[in-house]
């Protein structure tokens, strides 16, 4: 496959968030507005891209060669922990207010599942490490893309009347199932 049906296939097709429902409570959480959107979404870039460029040799190269595949998930785990701390100590250091805006959600992409799917779907679709490295650009940019298309639907929402049935939570569900229907369009486009 090439590398550009592979970027479209991570960032449209099978968006992480809208079609694999993964990274849930960030894609909720940090889609109140834009900045933290972007915040959030680059912070996630960093950690999926770079996760992905260390668990595939580790993979390849450790876990399989030594038939210690079990290990997987562990190892992986532990690799992505390790990135978002260093993500947390930039933040901290060089975007105080970023960082204090996205509070435990920041701590939460150690365990968002979208960064651990990626690094899994790359092995598991049988990636070499150049597609697995663009796969994983594709996620995370997908996660981006999906965290600012709620943000401006927040943005609406908050003008919009919206029956008191609906007001709050149930209204995002909604419209992240809309999204997710409209997202389904996109199948096509990659064989």
């Amino acid at each position: 496959m090439d590398l550009f049906s592979v970027f479209i296939k991570a960032f449209l097709i099978d968006n992480i968030v809208l079609m694999s429902f993964l990274a849930l409570c960030p894609f909720i959480g940090m889609s109140s507005d834009e900045d933290k959107a972007v915040g959030m979404g680059a912070a996630v870039t960093f950690v999926t891209v770079i996760a992905t460029a260390v668990t595939w040799p580790i993979y390849m190269y450790i876990l399989k060669p030594l038939n210690m595949v079990f290990l997987q998930t562990l190892a992986f785990i532990l690799v992505i922990a390790s990135l978002v701390q260093l993500v947390e100590f930039f933040l901290k250091k060089m975007m105080p207010g970023l960082y204090s805006s996205m509070g435990i959600y920041l701590a939460l992409i150690t365990t968002n599942c979208a960064i651990l799917g990626a690094t899994f779907n790359a092995i598991s679709f049988g990636y070499n490490y150049l597609e697995s490295l663009v796969y994983a650009v594709g996620v995370a940019l997908g996660f981006l893309l999906a965290l600012l298309l709620l943000a401006g639907l927040r943005k609406r929402i908050r003008t919009s009347p919206i029956p008191d049935f609906l007001k709050g939570t149930p209204i995002l569900f909604t419209a992240a199932a809309l999204m997710s229907m409209a997202f389904m369009g996109f199948s096509g486009l990659v064989k």
